[in-house]
């Protein structure tokens, strides 16, 4: 059904179906569907379903169920090709967005978050794997922060226009809904018939893999997961709930971060390769470390709602920065490990994930300024763990921990 072509042997194909700039078309496609659910979505829950603290942190935990269950894309890629099952993911996600109006109760909205975060979790696990396998490890770095600012310039044009549009044209939460999930849904149908099937070099392990040696890369994975629960699940939240923001401006908010990583998305690469994923991940642990306490002192201060918005944007800044932790991997890998080693770490990454979101829900009804601090401590014990980083890590020599390691070639 499909053409299949060897990664290293596509010289033939003309510019537009090279495995890269499938890798861009998926970038742009995915944040579409997603980044326009999650601008609407804290609006969408409190006024349609009258969504408190605790029912925001359940469909959360919902929504972490598919990541926590990534490990059976092991299982899937046995019987269908990575990149189908990646197209076919980010369809669901699409088709499933496209309809979250629909389902306008507390009930409807868990069944169909559902849907769409197995289309998005599947999708994520698959485009991290393929991305590692169809980039070599001198170019990645500079090439995901490409595409993290892809990312970012496809979602712009759709917060620019529902900034624009949202109050002026009296736009519907349906309406916005299936316009960003149909035109996922169209892309990812185009992708999937447009691209030949690109194989990589190295067969894949399609069975699961657990190797003591990736354990900080572990470690780390599941620590950026817990801590990234508490940003994604109550910092949005707190700009409506605390300071009120309407849909237009919790827009308006993303909007400025996705100038931001425009900018800053391909100079994260370069940083990466010249100065290592150590000292990369370091800096985004310590800055997480004094947002989030900065984010705690806006309830126990008073502080207002413009360190508010300027925090929400450096956070968002800083976590693009956790490319550093994907060339890590690769730079450890044996190069069979890369698809299943990318569903285990997404099933790691998202363990906190499914209790996390509900539990501090209920401690976010009492005191929010303790969630955040809590987040502040994760990120801390991430940096401590960053300091195990070598500066050259490569296949046997993963962490500090195995002595000065080996002298890099010039």
């Amino acid at each position: 059904m499909f053409e299949k072509i060897t990664i290293g042997e596509t010289g033939h194909l003309p510019r537009w179906r090279q495995p890269v700039v499938l890798l861009f078309l998926m970038a742009a496609a995915m944040p579409i569907a997603f980044s326009t659910w999650l601008a609407l979505l804290n609006n969408f829950v409190i006024e349609v379903a009258n969504f408190d603290g605790s029912d925001i942190g359940l469909l959360h935990t919902v929504r972490e169920i598919p990541g926590f269950l990534a490990v059976g894309v092991i299982f899937l890629i046995i019987f269908i090709r990575e990149q189908v099952l990646g197209m076919l993911s980010l369809a669901l996600l699409g088709l499933a967005t496209a309809v979250t109006a629909w389902f306008p109760t507390l009930g409807g909205i868990l069944m169909i978050t559902l849907f769409s975060s197995i289309g998005f979790h599947y999708y994520e696990t698959v485009n991290q794997s393929l991305q590692l396998q169809w980039l070599d490890k001198k170019r990645a770095p500079k090439v995901l922060g490409w595409l993290t600012a892809m990312g970012s310039a496809a979602t712009l044009i759709i917060y620019v226009a529902l900034i624009m549009t949202w109050e002026s044209l009296g736009l519907s939460y349906n309406m916005v809904f299936l316009l960003s999930g149909g035109a996922t849904l169209i892309i990812a149908l185009v992708a999937l018939f447009a691209f030949p099937q690109f194989e990589s070099p190295t067969p894949q392990i399609k069975q699961m893999v657990l190797k003591k040696r990736y354990w900080l890369y572990y470690a780390l994975q599941f620590m950026a997961g817990a801590r990234r629960q508490i940003f994604v699940v109550f910092a949005g939240f707190m700009m409506v709930e605390k300071f009120g923001f309407d849909v237009h401006e919790l827009t308006g908010l993303y909007l400025v971060n996705l100038v931001a990583n425009m900018i800053f998305g391909p100079m994260i690469g370069g940083i990466v390769s010249r100065f290592g994923e150590q000292r990369t991940l370091l800096v985004e642990y310590l800055g997480l470390v004094t947002v989030f306490l900065a984010y705690g002192g806006i309830y126990y201060f008073g502080w207002g709602v413009m360190l508010a918005m300027a925090l929400y944007v450096i956070d968002h800044l800083l976590f693009s920065m956790a490319l550093a932790l994907k060339t890590y991997f690769q730079k450890i890998a044996d190069p069979e490990d890369i698809a299943p080693t990318a569903a285990v770490a997404f099933t790691i990454n998202h363990i906190a994930a499914v209790f996390l979101p509900v539990l501090l829900g209920l401690l976010w009804l009492y005191s929010p300024g303790a969630v955040f601090a809590m987040a502040a401590a994760m990120a801390g014990v991430s940096f401590g763990l960053a300091l195990l980083i070598p500066r050259h890590p490569q296949k046997g020599y993963e962490t500090r921990l195995q002595g000065v390691g080996p002298v890099p070639a010039e």
